[in-house]
């Protein structure tokens, strides 16, 4: 589906982002390794009913990194961005990664986000890099030849400094006492399949909210990719309840 470019200035530095649609404003934000590729699935859907603005973090789908990664000053990127591009406040979306640095925008800034959507979230500690490894494999060998290219190519624009960073970040980081200031009406999407966020870990970081809703899908740590159809119904149900 089309996307158009577009460009904004956030600390001082310009961007790249993208935008589909039309409506009220819906914010993507991609995981680790990541880009605003992996929506496209879901995009031609999302479009019909919402202005669906897609963005990439910074040193992740080629946008240039002033700085090593880290959290918290990505939190307050994306604070920017949201006020540069004068879309709050705005549905917001994120996945792993993504997921945990809109869990603190909302909670740090609460004006810029409406409703939340949480999918597969990361910042539950707990395992090392080392424990990891088999996890991953097996997300990996479960992944569609297809998704795999895209993640290769993704993870080369990002190049490893800045994953690597962003990976220790996100091992070490607990997002349940951001979540517990969180007041924007949450959902909270998780894969039955998920090897790197296990419903068990998703359900704790849900029960920290204090108004969260959980829906699981037959789907592993990606549903958008996995399940588009299934994905888009549940969000887009949740975003027009009153």
């Amino acid at each position: 589906m089309q996307t158009r470019v577009r460009t904004a200035l956030v600390g001082g530095r310009r961007c790249r982002w993208r935008e589909v649609g039309g409506g009220s404003p819906l914010v993507l934000v991609h995981g680790l390794a990541g880009s605003w590729r992996w929506w496209r699935p879901v995009l031609p859907t999302l479009a019909e009913r919402h202005t669906v603005l897609l963005v990439d973090l910074p040193g992740f789908g080629g946008l240039p990194l002033a700085r090593p990664f880290a959290l918290d000053p990505a939190v307050e990127w994306l604070a920017g961005w949201s006020d540069a591009v004068e879309i709050v406040p705005a549905d917001v979306v994120g996945h792993s990664l993504g997921a945990l640095l809109c869990a603190r925008l909302a909670a740090r800034h609460p004006d810029k986000v409406r409703k939340l959507v949480l999918v597969a979230p990361a910042g539950l500690p707990g395992r090392t890099a080392l424990g990891t490894t088999g996890p991953l494999l097996r997300a990996l060998l479960a992944s569609r030849p297809r998704f795999l290219a895209l993640l290769l190519r993704d993870a080369a624009r990002s190049g490893p400094v800045t994953i690597a960073a962003a990976a220790l970040a996100l091992l070490a980081a607990d997002a349940r006492s951001d979540l517990a200031a969180v007041s924007a009406q949450t959902l909270v999407l998780l894969g039955r399949n998920d090897h790197l966020v296990p419903l068990a870990h998703g359900e704790e970081l849900a029960r920290a909210l204090p108004d969260a809703r959980v829906r699981r899908l037959d789907t592993g740590h990606v549903p958008m990719v996995e399940r588009p159809a299934e994905f888009s119904c549940e969000l887009l149900r949740f975003l027009a309840e009153s």
